[in-house]
Formats: structure tokens, C-alpha cells, sequence
């Protein structure tokens, strides 16, 4: 994964809000919760405790000794015992029990401590064992009224979650606390149910964001994806392409933007091209200028490389492409003198090296401002030979390309027409001879063919 792909930090950041929205959310659903599930907790055990303080006899607690003794007599029993149902009838419960006040402040002692299950290693208190109750505060406070712990309390008997609710007397006055504990591990088993919802859900939140993200992500990167790939296109000088984005957003807008931009840049290259042309077309009359015998030469050739490209089927786009190449293909003759293009003698060595780079100099005048791959070849190869025999390069047959072997033909054909310092012109089927004589060898068979069936259409 390319974490500096544009559309992997999308993904991750959508993913990441959400997962942490999702958190954020689930932590205060989880918090409530708890909390919760705290709160009924509570309700529960001061619910128990005010109907287990109910059925306690008031005259028989008052009667128990508070002292071991106390737990074999029969005003004890009577209590433990209905105690003891109230236990299991509510199984969450292992401690029921009841006390009372003493004469030091936030000491308080045993009356009955119901028996506990068998389950529990733990022992039961003594009527009148002292108990520390300041640490406390609900238990305090339970004597006034149903009341119950905010949070796990931990004595000597373990970590518990208590309710508490007075006894009260014939006279209506609180003269005992019951209390009722559920130990922790209750506690904890509910909130370890709470963890399972919350979690299960967070976890299955996540999934969802995970494939939420990469969904939304890919309908805000694939637009973003089209304009690279579109300014690629552009970059490489195809002006015509356009991007297609079905939005009707910013990134949509920023694609018919980027078309109408296209559209602009097409027409102005077109306009650019156009000036171009014609100034390349003044640089190749005022090289005929120089020669007397050659005004005219490029626009022939150009119409004969026309011709023949219709004759061997290429679009028309293709033909205007060739036609616009074949005009300018002896731009390289800037850089040959007057006095060696008009020499009506043998040329000599030195010479003919000048006049066999011409197609090189021609491709270096026209690359800075022609990206026209096409257009460069024929400048360059059209004085190539099928057999290597050509220049400036020697290339063969299968490196040549078709539009300079079709330059090549057409350039021959008119050269060969035409009056020139060193020769009168040939006739039109003195030139066609020499133009069989050369198929295969100087020129492609096929073009050479197809050129003169055309000629031999035109009569």
C-alpha cells in the first residue's frame, strides 16, 4: 500500500473519523451503560433491602442477645431463616444481613447474619460483633432511608455492592439497618456484558467504517484519478482529450473547468500551428528564391505525397499531416549556400557533405518548436535509400518511415521533372522509367506503383 497515494490518505483519514467518532461514541454509550446498568443495580439491592426490612420483627430482634449465644435462640432463627429465603429467592445476593448502632460514633454491631451459601468460604458474624461502618458513608446514611453503594466496597468480608433500609419499631423509629450485598464478581460479570455489547458493536462499527471509507473514498478519488490521468494527456500535447466526471460538485466543476481549459489550449495550439506554418512556408520560399529552379518544388511534392497517401488509403487526417511534412521538407536548405544549391558543375566532396546534412540541419531547425514525431521523420529520412545506400543516416527499408518513403518518391518525381542548373528536365516517362529503375532499391516497390497508376490516371 502506497500510504503517499492521494487516495490511500483519503481512505485512512475517512476511516480514522470515523472509527473515532465510532470510539468517541461507543465510550459515552459505554460510560452510560455501565453506569446504567450501576444504577438498576442499585434499585435492585434497595428494593430487596426495603422488602427484606419488612418482614423483620422488630420486638424479636430486639430480644436476641447480642453476644454468640445469641444465634441459638429462637427469635434468631425466626429472622435467619426469613432471611435466608429472601436470599434465594434472589440469587445474586450472598450477604443478608442486620445491625444496629452503638454507643461509639460509626462502630456498629451484628444483630443477625443470615447464613451464607455453601459456595462461599466465608464465615457469618456473632450477634454483637463490632463492625467499622465510618468508612462508609451510604450505610450511614441507610438508616435513615433506603440507600445504596456508589461504587464497589471492599471489608473484611470482600469487595461487595450494598443497599441498605432501616427496621423500624411499632413506633415507626429506626432502631436497626438491613443489608444486603451481591459480590463483586456479580458486578463485574455485569459489566463484562456491557464490554461484550459495547465492543462487539465497536468492532462491528469498525468493519463498517473500513468499508464506508474505501467507498467514499473512491467517489472522491476517481474524479481526482480521471484529472491526473487527463493532465497526463495534456502534458503529452493531446489537447483534445476530455475528462468525463458525472458530478455536479466542485471536483465536477473542476472538470469542465479542466475541459474548457483543453478546449482553449487545442484552439491555441491550432492558431500556433497555423503561424508557424506560414512562417515555415516564407523560410521555404525564400529558400526557392535562392534557387530559380526550384520555386514551386515543395508545394509539388507536397500534393504528389497527398496523392499518394489517399492512393494508399490513409484518413484525411493522416494526408493533411503528410501534406503539411512534405511542404517542409528541404527546411535544411537554410543552411546551404546560394552559390553550391545553383552550382551548375559537378559538385565536390566538401559540398555534398553540406547538401547530405541538409535533412539533419532541417530536423534541427524544426525540433524545438514541432513535437509532431511524424513530421520529424520526414524531414530527416527523406533522402534515406531502401538499400542504406541513403543519407544522412544509411538507415534500410524497415527503418524508414512510410511518410518519408512516400516524401522520398514524390521529392524525386518533381526533382526529376524539373530544370535544374546542373541538367534540363527529364519528360514524364523518362522520370516514371527512372522511378521503376529505382523501386526496391532507392524507393519502396509498392509506393512507386501506386504513384504511377495515379499518374496514369491524370494522363
Amino acid at each position: 500500500m502506497n500510504l503517499q497515494s492521494f487516495k490511500v490518505k483519503v481512505t485512512l483519514i475517512l476511516i480514522f473519523s470515523m472509527v473515532f467518532s465510532l470510539a468517541v461514541s461507543n465510550m459515552l454509550i459505554y460510560r452510560f451503560a455501565l453506569e446504567s446498568q450501576l444504577s438498576q443495580l442499585r434499585d435492585k439491592l434497595m428494593i430487596i433491602a426495603q422488602t427484606a426490612s419488612l418482614v423483620v420483627d422488630p420486638k424479636a430482634l430486639l430480644e436476641i442477645p447480642l453476644n454468640p449465644e445469641g444465634k441459638n435462640t429462637p427469635q434468631y432463627k425466626a429472622i435467619e431463616n426469613k432471611l435466608v429465603k429472601i436470599r434465594q429467592g434472589n440469587p445474586s445476593i450472598t450477604y443478608i444481613y442486620v445491625m444496629s448502632m452503638t454507643g461509639q460514633e460509626g462502630i456498629w454491631q451484628f444483630i443477625v447474619d443470615a447464613e451464607v451459601p455453601a459456595t462461599v468460604n466465608q464465615r457469618t458474624a456473632d450477634p454483637g460483633e463490632k463492625y467499622d461502618a465510618s468508612r462508609f458513608s451510604e450505610i450511614l446514611k441507610g438508616f435513615q432511608g433506603p440507600s445504596a453503594d456508589r461504587e464497589l466496597e471492599v471489608d473484611e468480608w470482600g469487595a461487595t455492592l450494598s443497599g441498605y433500609a432501616p427496621v423500624y419499631d411499632e413506633s415507626g423509629r429506626p432502631i436497626a439497618l438491613l443489608g444486603v450485598d451481591i459480590m463483586a464478581d456479580d458486578v463485574f460479570k455485569t459489566q463484562r456484558e456491557v464490554n461484550v455489547r459495547v465492543f462487539s458493536i465497536l468492532f462491528g462499527g469498525i468493519l463498517l467504517s473500513i468499508f464506508i471509507g474505501i467507498l467514499f473514498s473512491r467517489k472522491i478519488t476517481d474524479p481526482i484519478k480521471k484529472l491526473v490521468e487527463a493532465t497526463g494527456h495534456i502534458a503529452e500535447g493531446n489537447f483534445n482529450f476530455r475528462v468525463q466526471i458525472k458530478s455536479q460538485d466542485e471536483i465536477g466543476q473542476l472538470g469542465n473547468a479542466f475541459n474548457q481549459m483543453s478546449e482553449s489550449l487545442h484552439e491555441a495550439k491550432e492558431e500556433l500551428h497555423g503561424y508557424f506554418y506560414k512562417i515555415v512556408q516564407s523560410l521555404i520560399r525564400g529558400i526557392e528564391a535562392k534557387d530559380r529552379y526550384t520555386r514551386g518544388h515543395s508545394e509539388r511534392v507536397a500534393e504528389y505525397a497527398a496523392k499518394i497517401a489517399a492512393g494508399l488509403g490513409f484518413p484525411e487526417e493522416k494526408i493533411e499531416l503528410l501534406r503539411e511534412a512534405a511542404s517542409l521538407h528541404d527546411i535544411g536548405k537554410l543552411g546551404v549556400k546560394e552559390d553550391i544549391l545553383n552550382k551548375k558543375d559537378k559538385l565536390n566532396e566538401e559540398e555534398w557533405d553540406i547538401i547530405r546534412r541538409h535533412p539533419a540541419v532541417g530536423e534541427d531547425i524544426l525540433k524545438p518548436v514541432m513535437s509532431d514525431k511524424e513530421m520529424l521523420t520526414v524531414i530527416r529520412e527523406h533522402h534515406e535509400h531502401c538499400d542504406g545506400s541513403g543519407y544522412p543516416d544509411r538507415l534500410s527499408a524497415d527503418k524508414i518511415t512510410l511518410f518519408a518513403k512516400i516524401v522520398a518518391v514524390a521529392d524525386a518525381y518533381d526533382a526529376m521533372t524539373s530544370s535544374r542548373a546542373y541538367r534540363p528536365a527529364l519528360s514524364r516517362e523518362k522520370a516514371i522509367e527512372e522511378l521503376r529503375k529505382g523501386a526496391g532499391t532507392q524507393f519502396d516497390e509498392k509506393i512507386v506503383d501506386v504513384f504511377i497508376g495515379i499518374l496514369a490516371q491524370e494522363g
